[in-house]
């Protein structure tokens, strides 16, 4: 069977917060040919696991490497190591993928207002222009 793994699924597989919730999510992982994974999916488990779960940049690495290494996954792989690339240096796990999504839509800079992520994001090399209001 192929899949779309959802955010929740995501992160009872992180957590193991819920048994049997868990034992399901492990199940279907353990039974699929082939598990799609969005970015968008992965971005939300992030700021879950952040926000509500109190994870540290290295614990949400870790269990998006994890994920990464089941033969089955499939996702943006490069958007994912850009992702994590930003997370492990301070960044939001987000503005990692939608920089790196952008540029492969065609997108060669990235626009923000977030000071944070135009400094990570500049000192990676990428193309970036902060908006400031007067």
């Amino acid at each position: 069977m192929k899949f779309t793994l959802d955010t929740n699924v995501l992160v009872r597989l992180a957590t193991q917060d819920d048994a049997k919730q868990s034992a399901l999510a492990l199940k279907v992982l353990q039974t699929a040919s082939l598990m799609a994974v969005p970015s968008t999916a992965l971005c939300e488990m992030v700021w879950v696991l952040q926000r509500g779960y109190r994870y540290t940049p290295e614990q949400i690495s870790h269990a998006i490497r994890t994920l990464l290494q089941v033969n089955q996954v499939v996702c943006n792989t490069p958007a994912v190591l850009a992702g994590l690339a930003v997370l492990q240096t301070g960044g939001d796990f987000a503005d990692g993928v939608i920089a790196f999504e952008g540029e492969l839509l065609g997108g060669h800079e990235f626009i923000t207002f977030d000071q944070a992520a135009a400094k990570l994001l500049k000192n990676q090399k990428r193309k970036v222009r902060l908006l400031k209001t007067a």
